[in-house]
């Protein structure tokens, strides 16, 4: 009985797992919120281009209580990752000009950070200030007030920071000041 449901079941996955190469089947994919951005923008006020360039913006989120407890020991990294829904984004294009960019030159959006995108996802990395009954205090976001947070992850520099003096040079190019050392 076991084995005849867990041939059931391999087959039903079989099934709505779609065919590498297979032509315009798209997956849902359902996410839910665990908190969400108190920040001082809106739509009205705006918000950074990326919230590092803004990095003595204070801002919270608010998460929410069922996942409170998976809070434990976050309060060890100064900085976090925060992955988000952009939830006021309306629709995209494939090439864009980002704000300041060298107008020779237009992107990919998939070469560029807008938040305009089909599946607009943002992600950032954030200064975690303190824990307090679980709200995050943090600076250096670019989210608007009340956006979803769908994860949070620590920063890593061993794994989240490479060296890329390519991807340095291209900064330059998209606008952005870059690092100095």
């Amino acid at each position: 009985m076991i084995k005849k449901q867990l041939i059931i079941l391999i087959t039903s996955l079989m099934i709505l797992t779609p065919v590498k190469g297979q032509k315009d089947n798209p997956q849902t994919i359902t996410y839910n919120a665990i908190g969400y951005f108190r920040t001082p923008y809106t739509p009205e006020t705006r918000a950074p281009r990326q919230g590092i360039l803004k990095p003595d913006v204070k801002a919270r989120i608010e998460i929410l209580p069922k996942y409170r407890e998976a809070l434990q020991s976050l309060e060890l990294f100064e900085y976090i990752i925060v992955i988000y829904h952009f939830d006021k984004s309306e629709g995209w294009h494939p090439v864009t000009r980002p704000p300041v960019s060298n107008p020779r030159y237009t992107f990919g959006l998939f070469a560029t950070r807008s938040p305009n995108r089909p599946n607009p996802v943002g992600i950032a990395a954030v200064k975690l200030e303190k824990i307090e009954d679980g709200i995050l205090h943090i600076s250096g976001t670019d989210a608007f007030d009340g956006t979803p947070v769908i994860d949070i992850k620590p920063y890593l520099p061993s794994i989240d920071a490479i060296d890329s003096p390519q991807n340095s040079l291209l900064e330059k190019e998209l606008g952005l000041p870059g690092k100095t050392k």
